[in-house]
This record gives C-alpha cells, structure tokens and sequence, in this order.
C-alpha cells in the first residue's frame, strides 16, 4: 500500500500544451505534445496516445496534470520528459486530467 509520504513524492504540475506534432513512428497513435509548465519547470516534451479523443487543434493551450520528476522515458525515437495525466473512456482510450478553471502554469498539485 502506499503512503502519504509515497505520494508527496510525486511532483504534479499544472501545464500548458503548446505545441502539438503527429508521431506516425509509434506503435499506437500517438502525438508528440510540448507543454509549458511555468517558469520553475519550463517546457517539456511528451507523448500521449490521444488521437482518438482530441485533434490538434482542440489540444493547443489546453491545460493538462503531469508528472514532472519522473525520469525521461525512450517512446521510440522520441524522449517523453513528463507523463501527462489521463483515465480511460468508455474504449479504454485516454481522456486528460485538466483543470475546470483557468489556473495558473507550474501550479503543483496538493
């Protein structure tokens, strides 16, 4: 089981999807996302199976959760810095975890 302190461990962040690429090297469709996280953090890359869900368009300065102190992780050719934070819809596809209000960027979840 894990604890409290576990879960103080994790450093999630509120971000800002800047920047939207297709990435037809994945296995599954997946896009390559850059997301400002403010100025204690920066810009980060991720990748995230949403295609399904959102287009492009609708994902640009969308705010998302992600988890910024995890290490990077090799997602084919591409580095995912961060993992952005989703739950499954009804298909198992993702839906993002993302603020009802407008928040401020690098906001830390608590």
């Amino acid at each position: 089981m894990a604890t409290y302190e576990d879960f103080e461990k994790l450093d999630i962040r509120v971000g800002k999807i800047v920047g939207v690429e297709n990435f037809p090297q994945a296995r599954k469709p997946t896009f390559k996302l850059t997301v400002d996280f403010g100025p204690e953090i920066g810009t980060k890359k991720s990748c995230a199976q949403l295609p399904q869900n959102y287009s492009e368009a609708e994902l640009k300065n969308k705010l998302v959760l992600g988890v910024v102190n995890f290490p990077a992780r090799q997602i084919g050719p591409a580095v995912s810095e961060v993992l952005t934070l989703g739950v499954p819809d009804q298909e198992g596809n993702c839906i993002l975890v993302t603020p009802d209000k407008d928040v401020p960027i690098g906001g830390k979840l608590y």
